[in-house]
């Protein structure tokens, strides 16, 4: 498994490890969560994403089971950290609709001070990169998390104010957006996960992003 996530065609990876009955993938990919190396942990939140999601199209039961094995992940009494788990939690629902439909609820809790709330400043991050993936992919069942994203607009941590508001580009509401325009000059520097790598970028950057994105919604919608 770890030389398919190395693999320098990271797509041409991905077809294969779908190929893996799911059940012997899913161990293997919770293993890498743990992954001192950056690149190599994020694959396999992309991986999981593609193995629950064709799990799920064979049997719906056994991609819950590992849904409600990211969920104890993160659950106090798990005892555990739960690295990785929002981040799979936003992979996997932004795949595929059904999981969407059942537990994108779940995932915005976990940004939601009377929900499940995540006071980890880690889990924060992924928990904000798990809705924002879920908002990119899926809006309208994302809207829900537009009242709790702008919390994080003003945190000390750069990749907290980031990527909430990467997180509220195809969410935002027009009552917010001076919020995101006070962060336009904000030039400190993280780096998001997307289009399968990770991709350096700056708060300010991001806000132009989303404040575009708003924009161009609003010129199209009716």
């Amino acid at each position: 498994m770890e030389q398919l996530l190395q693999a320098e065609d990271f797509e041409a990876a991905l077809a294969s490890i779908r190929q893996i009955p799911g059940r012997q993938a899913v161990n293997p990919l919770f293993s890498f969560f743990y992954s001192g190396e950056e690149r190599l942990r994020w694959r396999a939140v992309a991986a999981m994403g593609v193995v629950v999601s064709h799990l799920a199209d064979t049997s719906m039961e056994s991609a819950r089971v590992v849904m409600r094995r990211l969920m104890w992940n993160l659950n106090d009494e798990s005892g555990g950290i739960g690295w990785g788990s929002p981040e799979a939690m936003g992979e996997i629902t932004a795949c595929h609709e059904g999981l969407a439909n059942e537990f994108s609820n779940v995932l915005i809790s976990y940004i939601d001070p009377q929900g499940n709330f995540l006071e980890h400043e880690l889990l924060q991050r992924g928990s904000l990169w798990g809705v924002g993936r879920l908002a990119h992919a899926r809006p309208l069942l994302a809207k829900p998390a537009c009242s709790f994203l702008p919390a994080f607009y003003e945190a000390p941590d750069p990749y907290l104010r980031g990527t909430a508001i990467w997180a509220s580009g195809p969410i935002l509401e027009t009552r917010i957006r001076s919020m995101i325009e006070r962060r336009l000059a904000d030039n400190a520097p993280l780096g998001i996960f997307r289009q399968m790598r990770m991709m350096p970028t700056t708060v300010a950057k991001l806000a132009k992003e989303a404040l575009t994105f708003h924009s161009r919604q609003c010129e199209t919608d009716p």
